[in-house]
């Protein structure tokens, strides 16, 4: 029998499999950030090498940048949810031997490693697969509030993660990660049950070669330039505010913060996610489409130079943080724009393009302000990264796929509207659409 699906007339709170799932995420993201901060301490104490740290690190994040384009395709090819709970029972499993090979002090350099890369393998193969589910989960009219309420589940993990992870781990060493091995089993748990299905039937697909399902991907993100243009300008924009990490800890260091204050300034990241998730669901129902994601840009770009006159780390931290204010209403609006827009049988291919955009600037964006802060020193490097941002925000300005976008997120913007879906494709010229129906966002 097939699982209901979510329908227009429930509301997100009453959603049952939405709150299941998200209550099982905030758990599960949580223990993510607490032992992300453990791991680093605990090779220092095994090993004593800075260089080790490095090497669980890029074992951590090396999937990001290798698996993200065939998680895609096993997103849309196997089924998501039997792929989330593989993802999170490995890595239950994995951290569990972890915590044995702990207590019995019998722990290699080597087991670390891997499960540094089992988790960070299951983060982009979990990942990517509940992205894609989401619009199954969800009903469309639902998709802003759910994106604005999945913001504030990361931010709550920002928030409260890393300062748990640092006082667990000075309580008992092992305690960080018997937490995280407990919360992916809360996460398997909480998928059990979940009722909907987490993607449509599919037919047969015509070749299961993995070169040529990527390739249809992304041959599909090409041709939808409104998709194309926002993801690009995330590129542009988390590059920037990803290199502004070490940027902004240099500062504060200039300006005479202690280590524990450098921790205290990245608090303000979690404060505003969290204040820019309650703000989505009001901002997205008043804002047009391209308001947002001009807004979004520029505020950064403006932003950026007030990081130099900032007097201490918590106005530094302050100002660092609310470039993320907007950030929720960013996903309530573009990102149930593309979850709208997207085939089913294309969402995983999709969000794996997005998500490689994204977070492959992450490794850049250190490597390249970590050389140019040593070379020309901080305002310079503030001064680039102003620039860049600057750019960014004029080609969201100048945008035409951002113009022709429709003014808000309506009903109406779904796979059987074809007029709109092809003035947001290109194929249809012609004004901004401005469709007055039936909100897509819950009144």
């Amino acid at each position: 029998m097939t699982a209901p699906q979510p329908t227009t007339e429930t509301s997100l709170r009453r959603n049952r499999d939405f709150n299941i799932l998200w209550a099982g995420q905030v758990v599960s993201q949580l223990g993510g950030r607490i032992a992300g901060v453990a791991l680093p301490l605990l090779v220092l104490a095994t090993t004593g090498s800075p260089a080790k740290a490095g090497v669980v690190g890029f074992a951590g994040t090396i999937p990001l940048l290798v698996l993200t384009l065939p998680a895609g395709v096993v997103a849309d090819r196997w089924d998501r949810k039997r792929t989330m709970i593989a993802c999170d029972a490995i890595r239950c499993v994995a951290y569990a031997a972890l915590v044995l090979a702990i207590a019995i002090g019998r722990l290699p350099f080597a087991e670390i490693v891997v499960v540094a890369l089992i988790n960070g393998t299951g983060t982009v193969f979990f990942g990517i697969a509940e992205r894609a589910a989401l619009r199954s989960v969800v009903a469309e009219h639902q998709l802003p509030s759910a994106l604005a309420q999945n913001e504030a589940r990361d931010s709550v993990s920002l928030l409260g993660g890393p300062a748990l992870g640092g006082a667990l781990y000075g309580l008992a060493r092992l305690a960080p990660f018997v937490f995280n091995a407990a919360s992916f089993l809360v996460s398997v748990l909480s998928l059990f049950f979940v009722r909907a299905r987490f993607q449509e039937d599919r037919a047969r697909p015509e070749s299961r070669r993995l070169p040529h399902e990527i390739l249809t991907g992304l041959a599909w993100f090409w041709r939808q330039p409104f998709v194309r243009t926002t993801a690009l300008l995330v590129t542009g924009s988390d590059f920037v505010l990803n290199a502004l990490y070490l940027v902004v800890i240099v500062l504060a260091r200039q300006k005479g913060a202690s280590s524990a204050m450098v921790g205290v300034m990245f608090v303000f990241l979690g404060v505003g996610g969290l204040l820019g998730s309650w703000a989505a669901p009001y901002l997205a129902r008043r804002l047009t489409t391209r308001t947002v994601v001009v807004t979004t840009m520029a505020a950064v770009a403006g932003l950026l130079p007030l990081l130099l006159i900032a007097p201490d780390a918590i106005a530094i931290g302050a100002v660092y943080g609310a470039m993320f204010l907007l950030h929720p209403t960013w996903g309530s609006t573009v990102g149930a724009y593309r979850l709208a827009l997207t085939p089913d049988h294309m969402q995983g291919r999709v969000a794996s393009i997005v998500w490689l955009l994204s977070f492959g600037s992450v490794p850049l964006g250190f490597l390249a302000v970590g050389f140019v802060l040593a070379d020309v020193g901080t305002t310079p490097t503030v001064l680039g990264l102003t620039g860049i941002m600057l750019v960014v925000s004029l080609c969201a300005f100048t945008s035409r796929s951002v113009r022709a976008a429709p003014r808000r997120l309506y009903r109406s913007v779904l796979p059987h509207d074809e007029h709109v879906l092809e003035v947001l494709a290109g194929a249809a010229p012609g004004p901004p659409v401005d469709v007055t129906a039936e909100p897509l966002v819950e009144p």
